[in-house]
């Protein structure tokens, strides 16, 4: 493929972190970089040589396969690889095959080193490729109120050391915070004190906390960071630090903790469920994703750079229990592709999933095939997704169900369908299918079906307005004066849903701008960027809808990690009473943004001049 400066020059500016880039640096390494075009099954690099740079794709797929041969990735337009390499020794740590006829961009080795030294956007977005001391310089730097246990247990000063030793082993803590009838702290009782000053000195069991428990407990506020929690338990050589807000006691941080934030990270995680044996050995891993979340927030990553590390270890799990299916049913009978859709597809989980997905099945299988083996091996993969916490979809959205399990050519037949009678129902089931990502099996089988029916779609004006309308369905929460309107009733009253009424509104947006301008990304936010650079939005418009789409993802993200921190469950349903005055005004702002572009597409317009 043969591509001008120019086409180089916009396809950037659509890709983050190059997209915030200063204009003249976008420019200047237009000239620098180098186009690569391969054949299907042209190795990219091997394991052990040497990268000349970081390849970003511009067009087709590639998959990335480990040292052993195990597939890691199917990157598609946009995705970059090679820089883990690139960081350690410009030697590859990975394999890398055109799984399809792909063109790539490369960004020679010193310039990508250039850009990250002298561009912290740029620098920001490589974080996952840190070396594990730069995570202990994070941990120094990040506030306390990211990594604190939120609600620690408590006890009475009058209440005896036999119930506080109960209490600990009930908890599985190593101490309890002593407070008064207030909830103000006054002391800390520890293992070390029973052991020492009950059992070592024959006291009673009776003995009341007071008598044996750190009086007045040196404390840190939550806007400390961690680099005085550091300090202090050096300094005072204790392994627990209450953290006290408004004279009342918020958090505690101890040793435990610590070490928990320094181990969390979305590789490790990914690398952990590659060698797990079972599904409950992969549960054991999915289950400190919440962890990892606040991790990623707390420090200050893009949204998109977040849901995206927390799908990847989606994409993983489900690739880990497709070998582990594989492994018990014995090779597939012919080729087949593994597709996830809705928040997986469009690599946006966040911290609650259920599953979406489906199996592309090569023309030639029988249907003893088809409700056998295939259906054998879907039941054992959305099961092992369940048990690994990525719940039933409750809409039988599943590769499970017979309608989602096919042919190539039965899904062409849909697709056509579809959009030649937009029907309600052909509605919803294009929403979630225009999501669609390959992740694990043979990526051919979906080559060229994306492409083809953006296509056919985007000529069919009857399918398009349909689809618009179908998408003005999920409104902003905004009252008549254009103020937040909460839930009027239920177990959820008087909160906002940051879901369906928050992201999922710009989501519907973000996908007919892909379809009119036939654009291949599925990520919401990288449709919205290119939809900009192709005139689908106006460059006001555009960069409005944009940040609006920031602001309100990112205060998702922000709720989810408040719940986690307190012990509870993150869901998507926040009271707006927990956002200051100035963070409900710009919140009200980004749903007016996303309430006048929906007019505008509905109107026919498309674009907020």
């Amino acid at each position: 493929m043969s591509l001008t400066s120019d086409q180089i020059l916009q396809f950037l500016r659509s890709v983050h972190p190059y997209d915030a880039l200063p204009a003249d640096v976008q420019s200047a390494i237009v000239g620098q970089i180098d186009v690569r075009d391969l054949e299907p099954g042209t190795s990219v690099y091997e394991f052990g040589s040497s990268i000349p740079g970081l390849f970003i794709i511009y067009d087709g797929a590639i998959e990335v396969r480990d040292e052993q041969g195990a597939v890691l990735s199917y990157l598609g337009s946009r995705n970059s690889f090679g820089e883990r390499g690139l960081l350690k020794n410009g030697l590859a740590v990975t394999i890398a095959t055109a799984d399809t006829a792909a063109t790539l961009l490369v960004v020679p080795s010193g310039l990508f080193k250039d850009l990250i030294r002298d561009h912290q956007p740029f620098a920001r977005f490589f974080d996952r490729s840190r070396k594990p001391q730069a995570r202990e310089r994070d941990l120094a730097t990040t506030q306390v109120s990211t990594f604190m246990a939120g609600k620690p247990i408590t006890c009475a000063a009058d209440d005896t050391v036999q119930l506080a030793a109960i209490r600990m082993r009930e908890n599985h803590v190593s101490s309890l915070c002593v407070v008064n009838s207030d909830d103000a702290l006054i002391g800390i009782v520890t293992i070390r004190d029973l052991s020492g000053k009950i059992l070592a000195e024959g006291r009673p069991i009776e003995t009341p906390v007071d008598a044996v428990m750190t009086a007045n407990p040196v404390t840190l506020a939550p806007s400390s960071i961690g680099s005085d929690v550091l300090h202090l338990m050096m300094e005072r050589r204790i392994g627990h630090v209450p953290i006290v807000k408004g004279g009342k006691l918020a958090g505690i941080v101890t040793q435990t903790d610590l070490t928990r934030f320094q181990a969390v990270s979305s590789a490790e995680l990914v690398g952990e469920i590659t060698s797990a044996a079972t599904a409950e050995e992969i549960a054991k891993v999915t289950a400190r994703i919440p962890n990892l979340l606040v991790q990623l927030v707390g420090s200050g990553n893009r949204h998109e750079v977040v849901t995206r590390l927390i799908t990847d270890i989606a994409d993983t799990t489900t690739r880990r229990l497709l070998a582990l299916a594989e492994e018990k049913l014995g090779p597939a009978p012919v080729p087949y592709l593994w597709l996830a859709c809705g928040s997986q597809g469009r690599q946006e989980q966040t911290g609650v999933s259920d599953q979406d997905n489906c199996l592309f099945l090569d023309d030639s299988v029988t249907e003893a095939d088809q409700t056998g083996y295939f259906a054998e091996l879907a039941k054992f993969v959305r099961d092992g997704l369940n048990t690994c916490g990525y719940v039933y979809c409750p809409g039988d959205m599943m590769a499970t169900n017979p309608r989602w399990c096919q042919p190539v050519k039965v899904w062409k037949n849909y697709f056509e369908g579809w959009i030649d009678k937009p029907d309600p129902m052909a509605q919803m089931l294009s929403s979630v299918m225009f999501d669609l990502r390959p992740i694990g099996g043979h990526v051919p089988l979906f080559a060229n079906l994306q492409e083809e029916t953006l296509e056919v779609a985007a000529r069919n004006s009857i399918f398009v307005a349909h689809m618009i309308s179908n998408s003005l369905k999920h409104t902003p929460p905004l009252n008549l004066l254009r103020g937040l309107a909460t839930i009027r009733s239920g177990e959820n009253k008087n909160t906002l849903d940051m879901k369906h009424n928050g992201v999922v509104p710009v989501v519907d947006l973000g996908r007919i701008y892909a379809l009119r301008g036939e654009i291949k990304a599925v990520n919401t936010r990288a449709r919205l960027v290119e939809a900009k650079e192709k005139g689908q939005l106006s460059q006001s418009g555009g960069g409005d809808l944009i940040d609006a789409y920031d602001l309100i993802a990112e205060t998702r993200l922000l709720h989810q990690v408040d719940l986690i921190k307190q012990g509870l469950p993150p869901n998507n349903f926040m009271q707006p009473s927990i956002l200051s005055d100035f963070e409900r005004s710009h919140l009200r702002d980004a749903f007016v943004v996303v309430k006048t572009m929906q007019s505008s597409a509905g109107q026919g317009r498309g674009m907020l001049n």
